[in-house]
């Protein structure tokens, strides 16, 4: 198997949804929500891009570093890689239903555990899309991580009451799925929650609790006090909000203030290991991979999958050793540098 192969794959069974560009950029797909594109112009989506390009690795090969290490853990389980699976769904109207919402979560979450990592399922208008994802993480031991929409706080409770059913590892919210537009055409209410509303789902279970999200201190801050476990740093894609900054823009901002009291997930535009280690030396302990892994899952299955968090991988390895880095939980912003 090979990205070749894969890309061509896919590129057949997305074939209306995704046209697989060279590079995943937002620039063809812009306002193609349903669908695979960034709301409206397509900014949010294209920024988070152009927010990762602006930071340069300033490569350094005078140093004792041999074997970098890429082993990361979360909550008390050990990864091989730091690189994750986004929650994602919607097979049929964003990706053209080639392969069904349950083959798709499957080949995440098994796909995302064969390379020494882990997948996150999602949530949406049909109960199949959240169902599938915990039936996956049930057939996988628990090794997955299920993610609500903002739905009513019973409805989230119910749908957590079924992610601890499955033995889950984690279970969280998508806040940033405040405003989508598929939701709303399917006529499934979500909304914002206060710190408040926050705090009763964190209270609700003993599983540690994900806000998926983030974009600024102050909902930082918020979910700090709430008890949340893990934060992350998301503008959805760029799916739901136009013209809002990139993951990597806000992402020191909110690490200097939480850093060390609750972990840091980025999620936005990554498209290489080095997408990854600038993300880490931003203030990340771990970051989450989107669209590159639809390519995956359409192109080549479970293998697909595993092909694409192994390839950015073996990338970060490389750019670790050429900046000196030994290892992922010692990455610091002294190797990059900024250009506007």
């Amino acid at each position: 198997m090979n990205w070749n192969d894969i890309t061509k794959e896919a590129k057949e069974k997305l074939k209306g949804y995704c046209r697989v560009c060279p590079v995943c950029d937002g620039r063809m797909c812009a306002g193609e929500v349903p669908g695979m594109g960034g709301m409206g112009t397509g900014e949010a989506f294209k920024v988070n891009l152009k927010a990762l390009g602006r930071y340069r690795l300033r490569m350094r090969a005078v140093h004792g570093v041999k074997n970098p290490g890429t082993a990361h853990k979360l909550w008390g389980e050990e990864l091989k890689t730091p690189v994750m699976a986004a929650p994602m769904t919607g097979t049929t109207y964003n990706m053209g239903g080639q392969i069904t919402e349950q083959e798709f979560i499957d080949h995440i979450i098994s796909g995302s555990l064969d390379s020494g990592s882990i997948g996150f399922s999602g949530d949406g208008a049909d109960p199949a899309m959240f169902d599938s994802g915990v039936q996956a993480i049930r057939k996988n031991k628990g090794m997955g991580i299920p993610i609500i929409k903002p739905r009513a706080q019973e409805e989230i409770i119910k749908r957590i009451r079924s992610a601890e059913e499955a033995g889950a590892m984690a279970v969280g919210v998508d806040i940033d799925g405040a405003g989508l537009v598929t939701m709303a055409l399917k006529g499934q209410a979500v909304g914002p929650k206060d710190k408040y509303e926050i705090r009763e789902l964190v209270d609700s279970t003993r599983l540690p609790f994900v806000l998926k999200g983030v974009m600024t201190s102050e909902d930082a801050l918020d979910a700090l006090e709430a008890g949340v476990s893990t934060i992350v740093v998301s503008n959805h894609g760029g799916r739901v909000l136009d013209h809002t900054p990139g993951a990597a823009e806000v992402l020191p901002e909110i690490a200097d203030l939480v850093r060390g009291r609750m972990t840091i997930i980025a999620d936005g535009g990554v498209r290489s290991g080095s997408d990854v280690l600038k993300l880490l030396a931003l203030g990340a302990d771990a970051v989450l991979v989107g669209r590159p892994l639809i390519t995956g899952a359409f192109g080549g299955g479970r293998e697909g999958v595993s092909f694409v968090l192994n390839k950015y991988t073996q990338e970060l390895i490389q750019a670790m050793l050429l900046t000196g880095i030994p290892d992922v939980e010692n990455v610091c912003s002294d190797i990059l540098d900024y250009r506007d």
